[in-house]
């Protein structure tokens, strides 16, 4: 605290951190690259199991690369990108419907 109030005194305008050199990233474009070929050969594709593909990179290098950097997620053991599009909403609904449909001609469903 009192290195801000020191910096702001002697004349710091912003709050934002100066850039500085630090440890290089090791996700490189490469790296994603070979990430997401194995995740579309294979969706149910565990980070452990990308970790024995590629063990030069460690497993939490590797879950980020693959949730943060690629975006995906987890669904139903299999790794989806987090963006759902509007065609992937409208399969969901006609898929409800006619499950609801379906539900309703076996008699079971009982509107309140």
């Amino acid at each position: 605290m009192t290195k801000w109030c020191r910096e702001f005194s002697e004349g710091r305008t912003h709050v934002h951190d100066e850039q500085r050199s630090g440890r290089p990233a090791l996700i490189s474009y490469d790296f994603l690259q070979e990430i997401e070929e194995e995740i579309c050969s294979n969706r149910h594709v565990m980070i452990r199991e990308l970790h024995h593909i590629i063990p030069e990179v460690s497993k939490s290098t590797i879950h980020e690369a693959v949730t943060e950097k690629l975006g995906y997620r987890k669904l139903c053991a299999h790794w989806v990108p987090k963006m759902i599009t509007d065609d992937h909403k409208t399969k969901w609904v006609g898929s409800t419907l006619k499950f609801l449909m379906r539900y309703k001609e076996m008699s079971l469903w009982t509107p309140l």
